[in-house]
């Protein structure tokens, strides 16, 4: 028996039992033999110039074509070899949430284009694929066949008994866990971790197993260079238990990836865990599982950071990733803004609860709305902010040079981790608020997923002055020159230093000799005295050699320096 077979065995067996376990190992068995003759290989290693542009299929539009097509077309034409990967939020027809409740996982919405349109994108720039796996949207033809009665679509959704105790489920919104659907068989309760039109997939039927990994091959097949796994601390369920971070839900990754790596080698696995870090880091496993994981503590603390105008959290935060060593081959997934909110969890044992109340006060402040999960006592707690980060950092009424240069002092911060950096679609375009999208439909997230018409986006970014100006070439600048510098590759070791509170500082120090690259940012709006002069090739001057004992407000620096210094 080959290493993968026998590998792919034994996480099964963490997974099922008895006449369960000979079905499954039949029916992967029966996958491979199906999917072999498609197998390509696209091995390649992440490095510095790579970064990922996060965006819906429709963000950028234009009347009567397929605005994946214009999207496409978008970043060809404003951004050029800056933008290298882009993360296609679900493209697939769904029913609610703005896509993550979907209702076809192999077909493209219509409204979108199609997988043309999807491959031609993929020729490109990497692609990655959501894989909205946690649930399906009530309208899918699983649900309906299994509403109708029919084997083994019964058996693909998980039923309950509502008079239980489920007390000790994690909930990460304030809404009931489960939700009553008429049946053939009677009313039947079926768990809906996130809302009433998102089924929770059963994974102890094998044969729900099968169907998501065909899922996973189609996309992979479809030019997926990274797919990632929505939600995937829920996926597992367990009577008894808080149904989080499940051991199985860990041998179901492994599995994910064994298998995608036999069909498909290259194919990067993201997982979407948004949990404390501890939690959140777990699904490295031991080099087995997610290739790469949401840096989810970074947004709020950048957050806090640069509203107060103090980096000692950052700081502190960012010496400590050192005690939990990376495997090798794994990386983390940077961002400070995503279609969804700012998460508050992943902070709650770092920031004080006076820190974490001043971050709601600031949101609200600034036109954003905050978001709560249910406790298992029946209380309610902060889960995230929703506002636009541009917003979030900013003084209302101050003039856009200072705005645009606070916002892009945090995203050099982010660009300057190690790591891989995400980019929400909003955070390059330099955009704002979008209260109309709240309001018209009581959906917080809405916030920050307003639709962009193409020309007078264009416009505006082109337009010397403007805030999408300042904002935009200001961004593509920091991704030109962290591009061109080795030191800035996703695996490069970091060294946290301490510069004072007012400044983030660390060094990126290539292990084969290279030259490492410090790293200045100014999180205030005033002039900083450094402790003692630094010097080095400025790479946001075109190399300039430089010499500087002080930084003015919000500055960025990236000095190269001789090797070994």
């Amino acid at each position: 028996m080959g290493g993968c077979e026998t590998k792919r065995k034994e996480l099964l067996g963490r997974l099922y039992t008895g006449g369960d376990l000979e079905l499954a190992m039949e029916l992967m068995d029966g996958l491979l033999v199906k999917w072999e003759p498609r197998r390509k290989r696209d091995v390649r290693p992440l490095t510095e110039k790579d970064c990922m542009l996060i965006a819906y299929g429709d963000s950028i539009q234009e009347g009567g074509r397929p605005p994946l097509a214009v999207l496409d077309e978008f970043i060809e034409r404003n951004c050029g070899e800056e933008i290298t990967n882009v993360h296609l939020l679900p493209l697939f027809p769904y029913t609610s949430d703005d896509g993550f409740s979907v209702s076809d996982y192999l077909a493209v919405a219509p409204d979108l284009g199609g997988w043309d349109e999807v491959e031609a994108l993929g020729e490109k720039r990497g692609v990655m694929m959501d894989a909205v796996i946690n649930h399906t949207s009530k309208s899918h033809v699983w649900f309906k066949k299994c509403c109708a009665g029919e084997f083994p679509y019964t058996q693909y959704y998980i039923e309950c008994d509502p008079e239980a105790d489920y007390s000790r489920v994690t909930r990460p919104r304030a809404l009931p866990l489960l939700t009553p659907f008429e049946t053939s068989r009677g009313k039947k309760w079926y768990w809906t971790t996130f809302s009433g039109d998102q089924v929770d997939l059963n994974y102890h039927c094998p044969y729900v197993l099968r169907d998501i990994m065909e899922v996973l091959f189609t996309y992979a097949c479809r030019g997926a260079r990274f797919i990632r796994l929505d939600a995937i601390g829920f996926v597992w369920k367990r009577p008894g238990t808080a149904c989080m971070h499940l051991a199985e839900t860990h041998a179901l990754i492994q599995l994910m990836r064994l298998m995608l790596t036999e069909i498909f080698p290259g194919t990067g696995i993201i997982t979407e865990t948004n949990v404390p870090h501890k939690e959140n880091i777990s699904y490295f496993g031991r080099g087995d599982e997610a290739h790469m994981v949401y840096q989810f503590p970074l947004p709020p603390l950048v957050l806090h950071t640069m509203l107060a105008g103090n980096t000692d959290r950052l700081t502190a935060w960012a010496e400590g990733l050192s005690a939990d060593p990376v495997p090798e081959g794994s990386t983390f997934f940077n961002f400070l803004a995503s279609h969804d909110g700012i998460g508050v969890r992943p902070v709650e044992d770092i920031l004080t609860e006076a820190q974490l109340q001043a971050l709601l006060c600031a949101v609200t402040d600034r036109g954003g709305r905050v978001s709560y999960k249910k406790n298992a006592d029946g209380s309610e707690s902060p889960y995230e902010l929703n506002i636009n980060f541009l917003d979030a950092i900013s003084d209302p009424g101050e003039p856009d040079e200072t705005r645009a240069a606070r916002f892009l002092a945090s995203q050099a911060i982010m660009l300057s981790l190690q790591g891989m950096p995400g980019i929400y679609y909003h955070s390059l375009l330099g955009s704002r608020n979008w209260q109309e999208g709240v309001e018209s439909t009581g959906i917080f997230r809405r916030i920050n997923r307003e639709k962009l018409p193409c020309r007078t986006l264009e416009e505006e970014l082109h337009r010397e002055g403007t805030l999408r100006n300042r904002v935009f070439m200001g961004y593509l600048g920091l991704l030109r020159a962290r591009g061109g510098c080795a030191a800035f590759a996703p695996r490069v070791p970091q060294e946290i230093l301490d510069c004072g509170s007012s400044v983030f500082a660390l060094r990126r120090i290539p292990e084969d000799g290279g030259r490492p690259v410090l790293v200045l940012v100014n999180v205030t709006g005033k002039p900083v005295r450094l402790a003692s002069p630094v010097g080095g090739e400025d790479i946001l001057a075109g190399g300039a050699a430089v010499r500087m004992d002080r930084m003015s407000p919000y500055q960025i620096a990236w000095l190269e320096q001789p090797e070994g210094r």
